[in-house]
């Protein structure tokens, strides 16, 4: 069986993975709920919004994340018989990405694996988004490479994104598919497509998490949370 030490780039989803990314879009849904006072199911609320964005990352590829979340507020708040949100209510929503909070365990463990990889950040959120989760709740992680779904112009599950990343990853650090490994919870977005392109994948499971999950589970690894990864990595080079 393959080592995890045997590998030199870790590819991360960022907002599942790294940033608690179901918690940042239950905030972001309470103004609305809020003001329909309505009470829905953390299930029902995430089940409807992984599919009008999958939807519409899928009609829109060029839409930058932030603008795209905006566009599907609307779309939740009718799929969900609440009454439609104005322009600056959606456009919050879209803003709220950069703050949403990182997993208790993510900077520390990211830290710790920076020592023995290079760090790359595959993310379908824009720029200027991810900016913000970098210099707030990552605490200014310095990731190696950045490839946001504003640089590709799809979106993942799309495999243009895993291609883009791999000619990145090669151009950058002089590294190959071999030893590269796909660092994600959701198994639409990631390890499926990562399957796809023959990418080595570690499944970080996120007890609990409702979106992005499929019914036929692929990975090479698999950890409940980073820091689960990052104690598996430092064990297996203290055993040589």
């Amino acid at each position: 069986m393959a080592k995890l030490a045997d590998s030199r780039v870790l590819v991360f989803d960022c907002f599942g993975t790294i940033v608690d990314w179901e918690s940042g879009v239950l905030a972001g849904l309470q103004p609305l709920l809020d003001a329909n006072t309505a009470t829905l199911s953390r299930e029902r609320l995430l089940g409807v919004y992984h599919e009008c964005e999958a939807a519409q990352q899928a009609a829109t590829p060029g839409l930058s994340y932030d603008k795209l979340l905006a566009a599907i507020y609307t779309q939740l708040a009718s799929k969900l018989n609440l009454r439609a949100p104005d322009a600056a209510e959606s456009e919050a929503f879209g803003a709220s990405v950069g703050v949403w909070p990182a997993f208790p365990d993510s900077v520390d463990a990211l830290r710790r694996l920076s020592r023995h990889y290079k760090l790359v950040i595959l993310s379908n959120v824009d720029r200027a988004s991810f900016k913000k989760s970098n210099s707030g709740p990552l605490e200014g992680i310095p990731f190696d490479l950045v490839i946001t779904a504003e640089d590709v112009g799809s979106y993942k599950p799309d495999l243009r994104n895993f291609q883009y990343m791999l000619s990145e990853v090669e151009k950058n650090f002089g590294v190959e598919k071999d030893q590269v490994v796909q660092t994600a919870q959701s198994q639409f977005h990631d390890h499926h497509p990562a399957k796809q392109m023959g990418i080595k994948s570690s499944w970080i499971v996120r007890p609990g998490s409702v979106m992005g999950n499929r019914d036929e589970v692929v990975y090479d690894w698999k950890f409940n949370t980073l820091g689960d990864m990052a104690d598996a990595l430092e064990a297996e080079v203290r055993r040589g």
